[in-house]
């Protein structure tokens, strides 16, 4: 179509990205009305057509429905969420409840699902591929989980409980981007007194961010992080971290509490019209987990053995606290502090000494390195316009073949949420063309001085490839259908190639090429190396309580009676388990994004921790011949688990990689809690 609208035009570059230095905000409004135009003409065109239903003009129609609407909405919720503004804030509260109508519209149009149905009933006569008999049963149980078969009067009650829960998820995640961006801690050199380099370095960058000269202290986790563990200030370190943990939680206007008992209310309102006793039990029905008893059982199995160990770690770091003349209680703000000196004590490792070897640049080669090894891929850097000035990008060829564009936008800034994650511009699919991925890794990572490299901790590293790692899920699929394609898999198996990808890092041959000091260029001696993998499950029981004890609030949230006070419930699952009072959750409900800004994690925060039995077994394939980059195996890998998409159930897909299904200890090894 004839328009100056950058989002609606034909995108010339040759790689079919985005024309970010063309793209204004007042672009969208335009882009997305054209583009529910057209989803709107081609859902109505497929449901009342006279011709009988077929796969070719109902499901591979609607696979064509919304190309419009990928491509503008790709952009806006990459740019919503890594590069925000007011107005991208204010079009992302008007088009949340809008996308949740349209959606609902789609799969509670009656004509629509009965063509769907009577393929779906008379699935064994149509002569179809796996792939397409996959792509038919996912599309059936979409629309019958979204109330397809539900009275009118409760597909209407259903529909307004949708556009609802998509404003106070648009709504949660706005507000804790504002109290994480309105925060700062305002420190002097002499407050800094003890800090390594880097830290006073990452502070005043972070001050220039904001236009303030000197030194501040934000929440960025790539700089709080390393503020607690390294800060002799103690007053410092509780004023830091009780905003963290505050999050969220701010009297006024971002305060998240009433969002989330809203939100919870409406969830369960949700499961039990559809037929539900509780909302996990409907968000589970389509996972590997299945029931809540089943995750309750895994979560369990962890939670004794780390508790354990972080109660006996815990008189340990409380001593040291006492030892230097703090006879007060141990807060979780100690914490990090205490155990860094601990760390440098018993293992002779301190994040000063290790942090020169992990510079941002090397990790990033060191992350493509271990892609060519396995998979033979090459990366060329490209110019081409990004939306931000630090982001970079990548051709991605196999043998001189495109396969994909990477994207990588590493730095934290005020107008990016926190954490890390992957994204796409672009989904990969085969049905009519060729269409190869855009795929974008986001991360915190504090940025560096002008002229001085950015260092990474350890922690940071595997953040990085564990990105990585769902980026080649993306990159690497090689499916016919883009509605199963790349990471479109069961939540509880998303983060097996991402999880799975860090266990490189930690091969020594990859750090010994790529752990390279940023001022003598010399590799990491061999003794600190040795001294870095053997830390490596150094706080074990730390990590795994505030992680466990997460997922068992998220869980109760989603499987027990409705409460009206979340805060209330959060301490009575805390206490239930006796949660040690010297560590906090991972994410206290208040800043929980995982599970409240959208229904993603919901009752699925166990996700990370189920797929870790797995890529415990996974990498287990590899070690079991001594070779961390066996060709054979890595074949394997990527044509049952990175090419394969959702064309078949996740437990298939597993067991077509390794044979059988693992068992919790296969984590329980990995994370040193076997025999505690």
């Amino acid at each position: 179509m004839q328009t100056s609208n950058p989002l609606l035009s034909d995108w010339k570059d040759r790689f079919q990205l985005p024309p970010f230095d063309l793209i204004k905000d007042h672009h969208f409004d335009e882009a997305f009305d054209e583009a529910f135009l057209q989803l709107e003409k081609a859902i109505n065109k497929i449901s009342e057509q006279s011709d009988a239903p077929s796969f070719s003009n109902t499901i591979e129609a609607l696979e064509r429905s919304d190309r419009l609407m990928e491509k503008v909405a790709g952009v806006f919720a990459n740019l919503a969420s890594s590069n925000s503004n007011p107005a991208l804030e204010a079009l992302q509260r008007e088009l949340a409840p809008k996308w949740a109508k349209v959606d609902s519209d789609i799969k509670l149009n009656r004509k629509l699902f009965i063509r769907i149905d009577t393929l779906h009933k008379n699935r064994m006569n149509l002569s179809l591929s796996s792939e397409q008999m996959r792509v038919l049963e996912l599309y059936h149980l979409s629309f019958v989980r979204s109330g397809a078969k539900l009275k009118d009067s409760e597909q209407q009650k259903l529909k307004k409980i949708l556009q609802r829960l998509a404003e106070l998820g648009t709504l949660f995640t706005q507000n804790l981007l504002k109290d994480e961006r309105d925060w700062s801690l305002i420190v002097t050199e002499k407050d800094l007194i003890g800090c390594p380099q880097f830290i006073k370095d990452a502070a005043s960058e972070a001050a220039k961010e904001r236009g303030l000269d000197g030194y501040i202290i934000t929440l960025s986790r790539s700089l709080i992080v390393p503020f607690l563990q390294f800060s002799p200030r103690r007053d410092l370190r509780q004023k830091a971290f009780s905003a963290w943990e505050l999050r969220g939680a701010n009297p006024g206007k971002t305060n998240n509490l009433d969002i989330v008992q809203e939100t919870l209310t409406l969830r369960q309102e949700r499961a039990t019209l559809l037929g539900h006793n509780t909302f996990s039990e409907f968000k589970l029905e389509t996972e590997m987990a299945r029931k809540p008893e089943k995750v309750t059982e895994l979560l369990m199995a962890v939670w004794e053995p780390a508790k354990l160990m972080a109660n006996r770690d815990a008189k340990i770091l409380t001593e040291m606290m006492q030892a230097d003349g703090f006879h007060e209680k141990f807060l979780p703000s100690d914490w990090r502090y205490y155990s860094e000196k601990r760390r440098a004590s018993e293992h002779d490792l301190n994040e000063t000494e290790l942090k020169p070897y992990f510079q941002l640049d090397q990790m990033i080669k060191a992350s493509f390195h271990c892609a060519k090894k396995l998979f033979n891929l090459d990366f060329h850097q490209i110019d081409a316009p990004m939306y931000h000035p630090d982001v970079r990008a990548w051709e991605v060829t196999r043998e001189n073949k495109h396969i994909a564009i990477f994207i990588g936008d590493y730095f934290a800034r005020p107008s990016k949420r926190s954490g890390a994650w992957c994204s796409r511009f672009r989904g990969q699919s085969s049905m009519d063309k060729i269409q190869r991925p855009i795929t974008v890794n986001v991360c915190n990572f504090a940025k560096a001085p002008k002229g001085q490299k950015c260092l990474l901790n350890f922690d940071d590293a595997r953040t990085l490839f564990h990105e990585f790692g769902h980026a080649l899920h993306s990159m690497l699929s090689d499916v016919k259908y883009a509605y199963i394609s790349g990471t479109s898999v069961a939540r509880d198996f998303v983060e097996l190639p991402s999880q799975l990808y860090e266990h490189w890092l930690s091969v020594p041959s990859v750090l010994e090429k790529f752990a390279i000091h940023a001022e003598t260029n010399k590799a990491i001696p061999k003794d600190l190396l040795e001294k870095l993998l053997k830390a490596e499950n150094y706080d074990q029981g730390f990590s795994t309580v505030e992680y466990v004890s997460s997922a068992l609030v998220d869980l109760a949230f989603h499987n027990e009676t409705l409460t009206k006070d979340p805060m209330q419930k959060q301490k009575e699952v805390l206490d239930r388990i006796k949660m040690p009072a010297e560590i906090t959750m991972r994410h206290a409900t208040p800043h929980f994004a995982h599970i409240f800004s959208g229904d993603g994690y919901s009752s699925g925060y166990y996700s990370y921790m189920w797929s870790e039995v797995m890529d415990a077994d996974a990498f287990e394939a590899f070690n079991e011949i001594n070779d961390p980059f066996s060709l054979d195996i890595a074949h394997s890998l990527e044509k049952n688990i990175y090419s394969a998409g959702g064309s078949l159930p996740a437990d298939e897909l597993y067991m077509n990689f390794r044979g059988s299904m693992p068992k919790v200890e296969a984590l329980l090894k990995g994370r040193g809690l076997l025999n505690i």
